[in-house]
């Protein structure tokens, strides 16, 4: 099972976007994946045709209140995934886990009972450096950053890369960047050319060649609570994260060949 955090300290980046269509197009390619909505606002948990305000138990019971897994858990059968719903009840969780030993590693725990059930975990973070982004940072094997290329955006990006060295450093020695993913990307735009090359100087081949683009039917998916493959399979964004989803499985795939060889 590998663990994803989608994360990037910044909001509007098209994390919870990234969340549920990459949950959902590898879901397309027979991989058992787990969502998991990190975020209070339960966006990822609406986005997967979960109502958040009807759940009588969420990721906030699992952590705080030690609830059976089995309890919490939804399968989003439309998406294609199992679903670790959210609420606004996840709100207090920060204050709470101060309370607790071992407070970074109380998501960690949870997701390793299920390690035999699932290939892919992927964690929607709140866009905050809070305790349970670093409940996420602790729990995952990688992290994927979406990000705009515009003007604050490699900032940003700087920021998050310090945080998970410290992370990294102190916590999971395991952690690393798999990948930054550029979205609502315009090449139209002189000031996304620009940025883009800086990111291919820092970063190389950590940035994804797939690019998420501008689309319409993208931002209208999750009123209906669907990701963009089961909402429009033919649109540009399904086709996007489709073609994502792939080059993350290409790169796990040469991952081992190096590893065994």
């Amino acid at each position: 099972m590998e663990v994803i955090a989608v994360a990037n300290q910044k909001g509007g980046v098209g994390k919870t976007t990234t969340s549920v269509n990459l949950s959902a197009s590898l879901s397309v390619t027979q991989q058992r994946v787990l969502l998991v909505d990190l975020d209070p606002q339960g966006n990822a948990t609406m986005g997967s045709g979960i109502n958040k305000n009807a759940l009588d138990e969420t990721l906030y019971d699992l952590i705080i209140r030690d609830s059976d897994l089995s309890t919490v858990i939804r399968s989003a059968k439309e998406a294609g995934y199992d679903l670790l719903p959210s609420n606004g009840d996840l709100v207090s969780a920060e204050a709470q886990l101060l309370d607790f030993e071992r407070r970074e590693y109380r998501l960690d725990a949870i997701l390793k009972s299920v390690e035999e059930s699932y290939d892919y975990v992927v964690i929607d973070c709140p866009p905050s450096l809070n305790m349970l982004t670093i409940n996420a940072l602790v729990a995952a094997d990688k992290v994927i950053i979406p990000m705009q290329c515009e003007y604050y955006a490699l900032e940003g990006l700087s920021a998050l890369m310090q945080t998970i060295d410290i992370i990294k450093a102190h916590l999971n020695p395991e952690l690393e960047i798999e990948g930054v993913v550029r979205t609502m990307y315009d090449p139209r735009n002189r000031l996304t050319i620009e940025v883009n090359n800086e990111l291919f100087n820092h970063l190389g081949k950590k940035v994804y060649r797939t690019v998420i683009p501008r689309n319409v039917r993208l931002a209208e998916a999750p009123s209906f609570g669907l990701p963009v493959i089961q909402y429009d399979r033919h649109s540009k964004g399904a086709i996007a994260y489709l073609a994502l989803a792939g080059e993350l499985l290409r790169r796990a795939d040469e991952a081992k060949v190096l590893k065994c060889s």
